[in-house]
């Protein structure tokens, strides 16, 4: 299933493409429901997983969104 949506971290938006399972994954994020991921802040790509990192979080606000999509889907 494909969710999609928009957080706002310390007055930043993020904006966010998910898709996830049921069931948790070898391919997941952390092997959990999350197989693919997209976020982007002012336009720039931040967080890029698709059965695995190609962009990894390297900012507080990128480790902020993810940790709060996993909260959310993983």
């Amino acid at each position: 299933m494909w969710d999609n949506g928009t957080l706002e971290i310390d007055g930043t938006k993020v904006e966010y493409w998910v898709k996830h399972y049921e069931e948790g994954s070898e391919f997941g994020i952390d092997e959990g429901r999350i197989s693919k991921l997209d976020c982007r802040a002012d336009g720039e790509i931040i967080l890029h997983y698709e059965r695995g990192w190609d962009i990894e979080p390297q900012t507080e606000l990128a480790c902020k969104a993810l940790e709060i999509l996993k909260s959310r889907f993983n």
